[in-house]
C-alpha cells in the first residue's frame, strides 16, 4: 500500500493529460464513441505510459500538486486542440461551399459531433474519417500523446511556456494556416460559382424575361454536384496532405514545448 500511494500521485497526473485529450482529440471525442470505452482506452493508455515515464519522476502530492494537474490537463488539451484544428478544415469548406451552392440552409445534425453541421461539410468529413482510419491515423494520434512524454515529461514548466507567448502565437499561426487550406480546398467550387453568378447576371441583362431566381439555384446545385463528383476520386490524396499538416505541427508543437521548458 505504500509503495502504491508513493506512484499514484504520478499516475494520476499521467491519466490527467491523457484523458484530456481524449475529450478533445478527433474521433475519439466524437459522440458515437461509447464513454465506457473511452474512458477504458484512456486508463489503460496511461498504465502503459507511466510504466515507461512513471517512475522516472518523483511527484509529491503536496500544496503544488493541483497546480501540476491543471498543468497535466492544458498540456493534453492543447495536443488534442491542436488535432482537432485540422479536422475542422472540411467543415469550414463544407460551410463555404454549402453558402454559395445554396445549400446554407439546409444544415444536419452531426452525428459524429453532435452540432449541427453544413451538408457539404458532412459528407467531406466522413470521407476524412474513412481516410483517417485507412491509413490508420488513429495509432499515429496514440503515439502521439505517448511520446508527448519525451517532449514534455511529468516535471515540466509548461505555465512558464504560457507565460512566454510561444505557444499562443503558435496556435493562431496554425489556425490561420488551417482556414487557408479550407479557402484552398473549396475553391474550385467557390470560383465556379461564382462564374455561374456572373452568367446569371449577364443572362438577367441580355434577357430580362428570364426569372435568374428561378433557374439559378437548381442550376447552381447542378454544377456544384458536377464538380464534386469530379473533385471525389482526389479527396484521398487530399486528405493526406492534410494529415502529413497536423503531424508536422504536433511535432513543432512538441519542439516549441521542449525548447521552451528546457530554457
Amino acid at each position: 500500500m505504500e509503495m502504491i500511494m508513493q506512484v499514484f500521485p504520478a499516475f494520476l497526473l499521467v491519466l490527467c493529460r491523457i484523458s484530456a485529450f481524449f475529450v478533445v482529440a478527433p474521433l475519439f471525442s466524437s459522440k458515437s464513441f461509447p464513454r465506457t470505452i473511452k474512458i477504458g482506452l484512456a486508463f489503460f493508455v496511461s498504465i502503459i505510459v507511466f510504466l515507461n515515464v512513471g517512475f522516472d519522476t518523483k511527484v509529491t502530492a503536496d500544496a503544488t500538486y493541483i497546480l501540476a494537474i491543471v498543468r497535466e490537463v492544458f498540456a493534453g488539451l492543447i495536443i488534442g486542440y491542436l488535432a482537432y484544428l485540422f479536422f475542422s478544415i472540411v467543415q469550414t469548406a463544407g460551410g463555404l461551399m454549402d453558402l454559395q451552392m445554396g445549400f446554407g440552409m439546409a444544415n444536419i445534425v452531426d452525428p459524429i459531433t453532435g452540432v449541427t453541421a453544413p451538408i457539404m461539410g458532412n459528407f467531406k468529413y466522413m470521407i476524412l474519417i474513412m481516410v483517417f482510419l485507412s491509413i490508420n491515423g488513429h495509432h499515429y494520434l496514440l503515439a502521439a500523446i505517448m511520446d508527448s512524454y519525451k517532449w514534455l515529461p511529468l516535471d515540466n514548466q509548461l505555465f512558464q511556456v504560457y507565460y512566454s507567448g510561444n505557444v499562443t502565437e503558435f496556435l493562431t499561426r496554425t489556425f490561420a494556416d488551417t482556414f487557408l487550406l479550407a479557402l484552398q480546398i473549396s475553391a474550385p467550387i467557390v470560383v465556379a460559382m461564382f462564374l455561374t453568378d456572373f452568367g446569371l447576371a449577364l443572362l438577367a441583362r441580355a434577357a430580362p424575361q428570364y426569372n435568374v431566381f428561378v433557374i439559378g439555384l437548381p442550376l447552381k446545385i447542378i454544377v456544384g454536384l458536377v464538380l464534386l463528383i469530379l473533385l471525389i476520386p482526389g479527396f484521398g490524396t487530399l486528405f493526406q496532405i492534410v494529415f502529413d499538416r497536423m503531424f508536422e505541427a504536433l511535432e513543432h508543437l512538441f519542439s516549441i514545448l521542449q525548447r521552451s521548458s528546457t530554457a
